[in-house]
């Protein structure tokens, strides 16, 4: 098994702009659809009316309470210089009962904005209609003392009883376009089998020494420990590096990322068992693989798809159990209990693909 692992990581030695590629595609990935590095988003606000200061400083307070934006007052002119440069996603601009967004491209965090711009806006004006029906200057004053000793508290809770989780979609999409890009890095190591087979080399390695569950081995372990080894990478860095919310329990995903890759590897080598030849595996595994997150659902909020058909096909894959599993450890502090059903899941594809691809590589004439 030595051998052939040895053997496996000499080829990416020599020619290592394969993985750095690919590791560089995940990065690129996330960077475009899942917003980049996750801190508080700056917005800045201004006015070019003639009272600018008085306007801006009033929805300045208002638009900072309860917000995960960051507004800050600036002048026109830098305002849409930072949007056009991409310093900023979006600036505001500001009217008495009015506002305008400035942007350069339509970002995941624009429509964010704007629904929290909109309901403050929203709540000033319903404030500003009921003191001109009452001519009472206090009515801003009477509400909020009224909000504090309210008759009725609303409050949601999961169906465990507990408090609902904050979902990030930005995370979700992290795992999304990291285990696709897994995905075809194990794939494409696995058609080394196929290709060994083509050259000759494997028939050399039968007449050695070594056995044939030493060979399948060194195949399967060095696929796996190379797509790991770019899964860890990506999240250390969008974990440390780029802020992204991950949790806190690290080692619990990467367990969950070690299950699903073995059990991709297993699929992968049942497609190798069908196949004959690296191209005809290189015909068939790069059009399945891209299929596999647009039926599980992942680049999209959980519960979009509600197809029972689509539900099926995708159980039958690891990767909507893989999700599951992750989204449970991150969001709702799940521990290995919670998470045991989808491990053995994907342990059983795992073993039952792998059994049923080297049974048909060793039939085959």
């Amino acid at each position: 098994m030595k051998s052939v692992l040895w053997a496996q990581f000499i080829k990416d030695k020599r020619n290592p702009l394969f993985i750095l590629l690919f590791i560089a595609a995940s990065i690129l990935g996330i960077l475009l659809f899942a917003g980049g590095v996750q801190s508080p988003t700056k917005v800045t606000i201004f006015s070019e009316e003639e009272n600018a200061s008085e306007i801006v400083e009033k929805w300045q307070e208002l638009l900072n309470m309860d917000s995960s934006f960051t507004f800050e007052i600036g002048t026109p002119e830098q305002a849409r210089e930072d949007v056009t440069d991409g310093r900023i996603d979006v600036a505001l601009k500001l009217m008495d009962m009015d506002y305008r967004l400035v942007i350069a491209s339509e970002l995941p965090t624009i429509s964010l904005v704007r629904q929290h711009v909109e309901k403050v806006f929203q709540r000033e004006a319903q404030i500003r209609a009921v003191a001109e029906a009452e001519e009472d200057e206090n009515v801003r004053s009477k509400i909020n003392s009224y909000l504090e000793n309210a008759p009725f508290h609303i409050e949601t809770r999961g169906l465990d009883g507990e408090a609902l989780p904050n979902f990030n979609m930005s995370t979700q999409l992290l795992f999304a376009f990291t285990f696709l890009v897994a995905m075809f890095i194990l794939g494409l190591k696995v058609n080394n089998v196929t290709h060994d087979k083509v050259s000759g080399v494997w028939n050399r390695m039968i007449l050695s020494p070594i056995s044939k569950v030493s060979m399948y081995s060194g195949y399967i372990l060095y696929s796996f420990l190379i797509t790991m080894f770019q899964i860890v990478v990506v999240l250390l860095l969008f974990k440390y590096v780029m802020n992204y919310e991950l949790g806190d329990h690290l080692g619990l995903i990467i367990v969950i990322s070690a299950f699903f890759v073995f059990s991709m590897i297993s699929i992968a080598m049942l497609i190798t068992g069908f196949v004959k030849t690296p191209e005809q595996f290189l015909s068939i595994y790069p059009s399945v693989i891209p299929l596999l997150p647009l039926i599980s659902g992942v680049y999209m909020m959980p519960g979009t798809i509600t197809n029972p058909v689509l539900l099926f096909i995708a159980d039958l894959f690891p990767l909507s159990h893989a999700m599951d599993a992750l989204m449970s450890v991150i969001f709702n502090d799940g521990r290995l209990g919670d998470i045991m059903m989808s491990l053995l899941i994907m342990l059983l594809i795992g073993v039952v693909a792998m059994g049923i691809g080297i049974n048909m590589i060793e039939r085959r004439k």
